[in-house]
């Protein structure tokens, strides 16, 4: 489904889920309160704004008597062939966090990618595939990364290994570009960023990537992810045990001042590599 589809259909979501409530006769705080949920959330929801899940997708059902329709609204967004199997429940978790806490040792995250690295990502890994499907998995990144552009946006803070700047995945000018666009956003104090450096040797975390959510109204979450398959952790130790690794990696990396620097100069590093070939 093309990003300005699904964005649409999710607006359909909202728009009826707001026309069944007012049926009802309830406010958007009453229909909150039988959900477990805020009136503003509901708010949310219906501006598209959030995007509920599956769970609460039924309990509208039940509480407004629709006899299905948003379980299986919701079962046909969130069953999107642009995310791996593995990832699919983390993305629609990703689009509720209140707070986001990335590091990644190799691969610019995919909220923070442009469309050109993302492509360039994805035939990496895809050398044989079709048009049709890099541009339904790029798509899909690019309609994740519109979190960070909502007025509701998360705190987002990311770390990147040294690794990550240095190699460049889709050319020298691309990743230039690339590297610009998280500058950008650096300096728009959208994301904080810091780099761990390369000369910090063996670090917490170094074999795959992490996240960490946190959400307003349920329990922080992790998420791990190696070659071809992922976890979602919700174990409160298991969880605990991934914020202290994060601490760590917090504590290796470079200052968000210094990473902006380093960031800014690894881009021009690549664009005179282009520049020379």
């Amino acid at each position: 489904m093309a990003n300005g589809s699904r964005l649409a259909a999710w607006e359909f979501f909202g728009a009826e889920l707001r026309r069944r409530r007012e049926d009802m006769g309830l406010s958007q705080a009453q229909l909150g309160a039988l959900a477990f949920v805020s009136g503003t959330y509901i708010g949310q929801f219906e501006q598209a704004i959030r995007k509920p899940q599956m769970d609460l997708a039924i309990r509208f059902d039940e509480i407004l008597k629709t006899d299905g329709i948003f379980e299986r609204l919701c079962m046909g967004l969130i069953n999107d062939r642009r995310y791996a199997d593995y990832f699919a429940k983390a993305a629609e978790l990703e689009a509720l966090a209140t707070k986001i806490c990335d590091f990644a040792p190799t691969v610019v995250p995919g909220l923070l990618q442009t469309a050109e690295y993302a492509r360039a990502v994805t035939l990496a890994t895809n050398p044989l595939a079709t048009e049709e499907y890099i541009e339904e998995k790029v798509s899909g990144r690019m309609d994740r990364a519109r979190i960070l552009k909502d007025a509701t946006r998360p705190v987002y803070w990311v770390i990147l290994h040294e690794n990550v700047v240095r190699i460049p995945v889709g050319g020298p000018v691309g990743m230039a570009r690339q590297l610009d666009h998280i500058a950008a956003l650096v300096r728009e104090r959208t994301v904080l960023a810091q780099v761990l450096p390369c000369a910090a040797g063996a670090f917490a975390v170094m074999n795959g990537t992490l996240t960490l959510m946190e959400f307003d109204e349920a329990p922080p979450t992790a998420y791990t992810e190696a070659v071809y398959s992922g976890n979602l952790l919700d174990d409160p130790a298991v969880v605990k045990r991934a914020y202290a690794a994060y601490d760590l990696l917090r504590a290796a990396a470079l200052s968000p001042e210094a990473s902006l620097a380093l960031i800014e100069s690894a881009a021009e590093d690549h664009r005179r590599c282009a520049s020379t070939t």
